[in-house]
C-alpha cells in the first residue's frame, strides 16, 4: 500500500504560482510512475502531467518532477488561470495499480 500526502494548495491570484508536493511512501518510490490530477467542480478529473520512473517527462503547461532521495513528487505551476482552480490528486502507480493522494485544493481568483 503506498500513501500519497500533498501540500502547497492555496489561494493564488491570476497570474501567480504555486507549487505543489507530494510526499510518498515506502522504499521503492523511485519504481513508481507518479502523476498529477485535478477536478473542478463538476468536470471530470483530468491528467495535468506525469514523470516516469526513469524521470523522463512530457512538457506541458506545468513542470513535473521528482527527488528520489526524498520521496516526493513537485508541481511547478506558474502564470495560474481562474480555470486551473480545481483539487489537485497526487498519483502513484505500480505494477499497474493506481495509488491516489486525498487532494490539495487550489483556487486562482482575484
Amino acid at each position: 500500500q503506498v500513501q500519497l500526502v500533498e501540500s502547497g494548495g492555496g489561494l493564488v491570484q491570476p497570474g501567480g504560482s504555486l507549487r505543489l508536493s507530494c510526499v510518498a511512501s515506502g522504499s521503492i518510490f523511485s519504481a513508481y510512475d507518479m502523476g498529477w490530477y485535478r477536478q473542478a467542480p463538476g468536470k471530470q478529473r483530468e491528467l495535468v502531467a506525469q514523470i516516469g520512473s526513469g524521470g523522463d517527462f512530457v512538457k506541458g503547461p506545468f513542470t513535473i518532477s521528482r527527488d528520489n532521495a526524498k520521496n516526493t513528487v513537485y508541481l511547478q505551476m506558474n502564470s495560474l488561470k481562474p480555470e486551473d482552480t480545481a483539487v489537485y490528486y497526487c498519483n502513484a502507480r505500480y505494477l499497474g495499480v493506481d495509488y491516489w493522494g486525498t487532494g490539495t485544493l487550489v483556487t486562482v481568483s482575484s
